[in-house]
Parts: C-alpha cells; sequence; structure tokens
C-alpha cells in the first residue's frame, strides 16, 4: 500500500480529481490522508465529499471549517460569515448520513509511522495528549516558528505534516518542507492549486489553480 496525503480541498472537485489522476491513485488500495476542511469557499463540497467516500482507505484529519459545517449540518446554525458554499453545495436536500459520519468519525491528528498528520498544528512545548482542539484546529505557531523564525522545532514525531495556512501566504505555490514540518495547503481554497503528495517519497502533484470565486 502507498501512502498519500492531501491538503485543503475546499470544495475543489475538480482540482481533487487532477490530483487524484496525475498521481496515479489507486481507489482500492492506495491510502489517502486527507489533512480536512473539503468544506467552504469552493462550490463542490458534496461532489468532494462523495468521490473521498469512494476512497478505501482514507484516513480523514478534521479542519476548522468542517467543525462549523457539522454544527450546521445537526443543529442548523451557521457560525461566523462560513459555509454558505458549502450548504449550497447540498441543493436544499438534507446531508447524507455518510458525510456527517465522516466528520464525526474523524480524527483531530493522525500517526503513520511516527509521522503526525494534522490541520493546523501543534503546541511543540506540549506532548501530544495534552493538546487541545484549538491547537489541532486552529494553532499556527508551529508554522510560524519554521516560517517567520527560522527556529528547528523539537518534537519527538519524524515529521508532522500540517494544512490550515496556505504556502501561498509566504509567496510558495509549492509544499514548503522545513526541518520535519511539512506544509501541504497550497491555496486551493484561494485561487492556487491542490496538492497531493506520496509520504514516503515526498513526490508530489498539483492541479490547476483553482481560480478565485
Amino acid at each position: 500500500m502507498r501512502h498519500f496525503v492531501i491538503g485543503d480541498i475546499h470544495g475543489r472537485i475538480t482540482a481533487l480529481k487532477q490530483c487524484l489522476e496525475l498521481s496515479g491513485f489507486d481507489m482500492d488500495r492506495d491510502m489517502l490522508i486527507s489533512l480536512g476542511d473539503v468544506c467552504d469557499r469552493g462550490d463542490f463540497v458534496k461532489e468532494s465529499f462523495d468521490l473521498l467516500l469512494k476512497i478505501k482507505y482514507l484516513k480523514y484529519v478534521l479542519g476548522n471549517h468542517d467543525k462549523w459545517f457539522l454544527k450546521w449540518a445537526i443543529t442548523g446554525k451557521l457560525e461566523f460569515q462560513y459555509g454558505e458554499e458549502s450548504i449550497k453545495s447540498y441543493k436544499g436536500e438534507a446531508v447524507p448520513e455518510s458525510h456527517i459520519n465522516l466528520l464525526q468519525n474523524s480524527s483531530l491528528y493522525y500517526l503513520l509511522d511516527n509521522r503526525l498528520f494534522v490541520h493546523a498544528g501543534i503546541d511543540v512545548y506540549k506532548p501530544l495528549r495534552q493538546q487541545t482542539e484549538f491547537d489541532f484546529l486552529w494553532n499556527r505557531s508551529l508554522v510560524e516558528m519554521i516560517m517567520k523564525s527560522g527556529e528547528n522545532p523539537k518534537t519527538p514525531f519524524d515529521e508532522i505534516f500540517v494544512g490550515h495556512t496556505p504556502t501561498t501566504v509566504y509567496n510558495y505555490e509549492k509544499p514548503i518542507l522545513v526541518n520535519g514540518i511539512v506544509m501541504m495547503d497550497t491555496g486551493a481554497g484561494k485561487g492556487g492549486k491542490l496538492t497531493i503528495m506520496n509520504v514516503e517519497t515526498k513526490e508530489f502533484w498539483q492541479s490547476k489553480k483553482t481560480g478565485e470565486k
């Protein structure tokens, strides 16, 4: 089995299809680790979930936009200004139980061979068991340490794969690999590209730019 990781999809179904095709991903034999945030920004959230659910070995890590959407799907309450694109993608129909179950059963992080996969990051000064939901879904301190301060954070993991913070913020269109940290959100939600990577080899493939809405 090959292991792949993909950045924040944000309802960009065309980009998702391009990444799976370009990488030669096998829906029945390969594992895909999604770093969360399929929801919001793009128009095809429902279709993106439908496609992901066809992958036999899917590991889904919850993102902050996913959490907001899940709350709406269960309670009908919409938080902040987010969620309109996600809601519209269902065209007035109820969110399928399979979509709700995927998010409810998702993880705040995933471990594979001492590699950590998480949506936003972690607090490097706390052990994994003491991390909060905020750390996993929102905390950018790990990214800021390597990108702004140039630090080499000490963690017990061989590698940490994160989404949430677009590499385009730092004027990169490709994944950023620094000191064992791999930044996988290459801006698909904001007109950039979606990226899928082979976890072991670090070979990666990118969609075309998604374009601004």
